[in-house]
Parts: C-alpha cells; sequence; structure tokens
C-alpha cells in the first residue's frame, strides 16, 4: 500500500522572486559548469545555487559547499519563497514535443511513506553508486530540506486520481516555458479532493522512474532524523508521481558507446552473438527519423539493436532469435523479466562476453559512455572522433519492462531508461523545519 500526504510546501513567489523561468533548474546531475554559470546569471534566486553549491572563494574545506547551499536556501526563503499555510498536494502539468507529437504529461508532487527498495511498496530499476548518495546526503542534511524531486510512477488504468482533482484545477501557482517545456502548477488543498487523491494512489507500488540516489538519500536522512528523535517528519518524503496509464510519459532511448579498447572487430562480435541472434547489414540510415523506424520494425517480435563502426556508412540491426533460450545462453539465473530485454542481453552477451567491458568497468564508464542524443549518437557512427570503436543503437526500454524488472527485484544495467522531460527543480520545496 503507498501511502502519500499533503505538505505545507515552500515555492516561489514570483512577485518578489522574478519570472518563474529564471529561478528552475534541471536536476543537478544533468548541469556542467558552463551551465551551472548560465542558471546563476539569470537571477540570484535560481535554485542551481543551492542544489549545486559552490564552496566561498578561498574555502580549502571540501564540504563547505553545502554550508553554503544551506545559507544561500535560508536566503531564498526569506527574500523569494512563500510557504502555503495549509497542507496540499501539487498537480503538475508538463506540455511538450517529443519527434513531432505533442504531449501532456501529467502528476501529482506529494509526501510518499518512506520504504527502503524490497520493504515496502517503492520500487527500483537501477542499482544506485555510493558517490551520489553521499553528495545528496550532506547537502540534505546541511539544507534540512528535500530539495529535489524524485520521479515514481503508480498504476491508475481508471484515472481515478486524476477525477478526484479535477475541480480543484483553477488558477495556477506556476505557469512558465524552461528548457523547452512548457510547465504549469496548481495547488490542491481541499480536505475532500486530498482524501480521494490519496485512495487513488493507495492500492499502487510506486515504480522510481528516474532519481534512485536521491530516493536512497531521503532514507538515508530518514534514519538520521528518527535518530535524533525528529520520528514523525522523518517518514516522509517529496516526489513527483505519474501515472503508468498516462497517454505523456515517454521514454527515449539511451544509446551505448564503446571506446578505447586495444582492438575491436565488429566481425568477431557478430559471430560470438549467432547462435543467439540473427543480423541484417544494411546502409546507415540518414536520419535519426528512419533509424528509430528501423529499430522499431526490428523489435516488434522481440529485443533488437543496432550495432555501427563509426566512418563504415553501414548498420548491422540485431534481432533476438526465435528458438533464442536463456539457458542455452548462460543467462538462466538472471531474472525472467531481464532475460529477454534488449538492453541487459547487449550488456551481458555484446559488452561483457565479446568485448571484456565487465559490470565494474560498465558501471564506472570505463570503455562506455551513454548517449541520450540520438542525433549525437549518429554523428558518431558517421563521422567518428573521441576515440569511438563502436556505436549501440538502442530502443527506447517499454514502461512495462520497467514495471516487470520492478517487481522481480532485479535491476536493469545502468541508464536503461530515459523518461522525457526530465523533472526540474525549483517548482516546489519541503523544509523539515517548522517555520520561525
Amino acid at each position: 500500500m503507498a501511502r502519500i500526504r499533503p505538505f505545507h510546501g515552500l515555492r516561489y513567489d514570483s512577485s518578489r522572486a522574478g519570472e518563474f523561468s529564471d529561478l528552475l533548474a534541471p536536476p543537478y546531475d544533468v548541469v556542467d559548469g558552463a551551465a551551472r554559470a548560465e542558471l546563476s546569471a539569470r537571477s540570484p534566486h535560481n535554485c542551481i545555487e543551492v542544489i549545486l553549491p559552490q564552496a566561498p572563494a578561498g574555502s580549502e574545506d571540501g564540504d563547505a559547499k553545502y554550508d553554503e547551499g544551506a545559507r544561500r536556501f535560508r536566503e531564498m526563503i526569506k527574500a523569494a519563497l512563500v510557504r502555503d499555510p495549509e497542507p496540499g498536494y501539487y498537480v503538475y502539468h508538463q506540455r511538450f514535443e517529443s519527434e513531432g507529437r505533442r504531449f501532456v504529461r501529467k502528476g501529482v508532487i506529494a509526501l510518499v511513506e518512506l520504504t527502503r527498495f524490497g520493504e515496502g511498496p517503492v520500487l527500483a530499476h537501477e542499482r544506485t553508486m555510493s558517490g551520489p548518495k553521499a553528495d545528496r546526503l550532506k547537502l540534505m542534511r546541511a539544507c534540512d530540506a528535500h530539495l529535489e524531486l524524485v520521479f515514481g510512477m503508480f498504476s491508475d488504468p481508471e484515472k481515478r486520481w486524476e477525477q478526484a482533482v479535477r475541480d480543484e484545477l483553477t488558477t495556477p501557482v506556476l505557469d512558465c516555458d524552461f528548457d523547452g517545456v512548457h510547465h504549469i502548477l496548481f495547488r490542491v488543498a481541499d480536505v475532500r479532493a486530498c482524501a480521494a487523491l490519496a485512495e487513488a494512489i493507495a492500492p499502487s507500488s510506486i515504480y522510481i522512474a528516474d532519481g534512485h540516489h536521491r530516493y536512497e538519500t531521503m532514507c538515508s536522512f530518514r534514519d538520521e532524523l528518527e535518530a535524533a528523535g525528529r520520528t514523525e517528519e522523518a517518514r516522509w518524503g517529496m516526489m513527483y508521481l505519474s501515472n503508468l496509464d498516462d497517454e505523456g510519459l515517454v521514454v527515449l532511448p539511451t544509446h551505448r558507446i564503446v571506446y578505447g579498447l586495444d582492438s575491436l572487430s565488429l566481425a568477431d562480435i557478430l559471430k560470438s552473438v549467432s547462435t543467439w541472434f540473427d543480423v541484417e547489414e544494411r546502409d546507415l540510415p540518414p536520419n535519426v527519423v528512419e533509424l528509430r523506424a528501423v529499430l522499431s520494425d526490428a523489435g516488434v517480435d522481440g529485443a533488437a539493436f543496432g550495432l555501427a563502426v563509426p566512418g563504415s556508412k553501414r548498420l548491422h540491426v540485431l534481432r533476438l532469435r526465435a528458438d533464442y533460450d536463456p539457458e542455452s545462453a548462460g543467462l538462466g539465473a538472471i531474472a525472467p523479466a531481464l532475460q529477454r530485454l534488449d538492453v541487459a542481453l547487449l550488456h551481458e552477451l555484446v559488452l561483457e562476453r565479446a568485448l571484456g567491458i565487465d559490470k565494474e568497468a560498465q558501471v564506472a564508464k570505463t570503455n562506455l559512455r551513454y548517449f541520450k542524443s540520438s542525433e549525437g549518437a549518429m554523428a558518431l557512427a558517421r563521422e567518428g572522433g573521441e576515440g569511438v570503436q563502436l556505436v549501440c543503437f538502442m530502443n527506447a526500454t517499454p514502461v512495462q519492462d520497467v514495471v516487470n524488472v520492478c517487481d522481480s527485484g532485479e535491476v536493469m544495467p545502468q541508464k536503461s531508461t530515459f523518461f522525457y522531460p526530465k523533472i526540474p527543480t525549483g517548482l516546489v520545496f519541503h523544509s523539515l523545519r517548522k517555520p520561525d
């Protein structure tokens, strides 16, 4: 049972803080130095100063940046934010375009009862690493707040959650264009609507789409708070939840780039997997639209992906054979949900066995990079560069496959999903401190 509850959100007050489009920021882990500087220049209240803080000039303390982030957050609370007087939920719509089609993804920001993966209704599909969690925990601890959103999904085929809040979506509290997406945020505080919303979501599991590290960090922070006697406030973490049955739930592929190996022979790779895959060689498609069509057609009846050696102008499309047997492929020990999943098969049979890039190297991105830009991956396949030896073109992982892996208790290889668009930071914050 998934338990959610409303909260007193901290939101930007545009009358004091300025335009919302100058205040939001992408998730911290996709912001490089140049992007951070550009965001910071937009407004002194841009949330990048908090979520990606910098130590004061001359400081030699490696953790000084977290104290600086907390200081900037306190300043922002006084100068740019407003705390909602009654607890509420925050219904969030994103209007965007992808591959020539227009979408609206709908969801709600709520507090979710925190449970460790495998111990409750919140389920994961990716493995996490210690470094990012340690960084986010230090910032969360310094600010005593949940600053960033975890993206979760729940199942509601009848869309009961939308019915529960429909009459409350009147005047938005945030309405702006940012990062190529139109963002609209509504506050829902009506007691009956809030109760109906919680009831609609309660029967479902919650599947993490994005933000596994941030979720586990909230759980670690909860443990610290409970040890300090702050039990009630510790139990809940701020999340964005979207319906698995929402028409705007878009997943895009993440391609793989192999580089820096002593040698690489595509012929040897194809020979090593010929028992399990049929291979079609063809011209490299001239554009991303045609590439997607080729891979999509190949993957209609099962796993499929494409391999291209830079500069060859050729694409080898691999389709899983109808007589493929996981046991004979040596994959009988992994979860059934992974045995026929294209991204798992690429990692197990091509990257690890054929090329010797083991799981540790995959996580460390040794000899392997991940490309969310299909255009960028196509450019590398056509022209090469950066020591690239092989481009692995992927189909997007279907949402149902994500659910199946989560339910199995197993995890996918790193960067198996790319839910588009990302959830920006700055829509709402949750302070764990009582207001002064």
